[in-house]
């Protein structure tokens, strides 16, 4: 606390046990999470911690604590981690290094991962409408976005992606329920080209190169 300000009750009480001593749980949850390097499971906590009663609680108790706060603890498709609370990110945007971006065809290939999950390379290709380039997913893999989910059960039995607790971490999204509609999608014009084949719509399959050439036709 700074100069006058002081702690609210409903704050002085989630940190502090009956007796008004500091919650050791909250405490050791605290510590555990900030010097986690990657996001933690209730059962990951627990082997931390040991068998501590009603973790998932405590975890919801101190998710309180740090609401509107310049860090947040957030729960991300099971795994909770803390990180700089959304709007104080354009503060160390300036600082941070930029990733190499995805290509289009790489974004068109993880966004129909995301929503089709599990499908296989041909099932990509035929929703694209395009050969999919070869490395294509391995970048998505190396990203730590997509995994290998098995084979599918048909002649070849080829394998099938499904995304990652880290592609829901890095887009800031609970589960997959919280992907966007494809009302939204389309209102924000983000259906191009998938949305020709949402609606319906087919056409030759083009190799990738001509499509991002335009030689693709429409």
């Amino acid at each position: 606390m700074t100069g006058g300000e002081s702690e609210r009750p409903d704050e002085r009480e989630s940190r502090e046990g009956r007796g008004g001593e500091p919650d050791d749980l909250l405490r050791a949850l605290e510590a555990a999470l900030f010097a986690s390097t990657e996001p933690l499971t209730i059962a990951q906590l627990r082997q931390i911690l040991g068998e501590a009663p009603d973790l998932p609680d405590a975890l919801r108790r101190l998710a309180g604590d740090y609401a509107g706060r310049g860090i947040n603890l957030v729960e991300r498709g099971g795994r909770w981690h803390f990180q700089t609370a959304p709007d104080m990110a354009w503060l160390l945007r300036r600082d941070r290094e930029e990733p190499r971006r995805l290509s289009r065809a790489g974004m068109e290939t993880l966004a129909i991962i995301a929503y089709h999950e599990p499908v296989s390379r041909a099932e990509i290709e035929a929703i694209r409408g395009v050969q999919v380039a070869k490395g294509t997913i391995d970048v998505l893999m190396e990203a730590g976005w997509i995994r290998p989910a098995g084979r599918r059960e048909v002649p070849g039995r080829p394998l099938i992606y499904a995304t990652t607790p880290e592609f829901l971490t890095h887009f800031g999204l609970g589960s997959r329920r919280d992907l966007p509609g494809i009302e939204d999608l389309r209102a924000a014009g983000l259906l191009d080209p998938i949305d020709l084949v949402l609606e319906g719509l087919s056409g030759q399959s083009v190799t990738e190169s001509s499509l991002e050439n335009g030689e693709g036709g429409d």
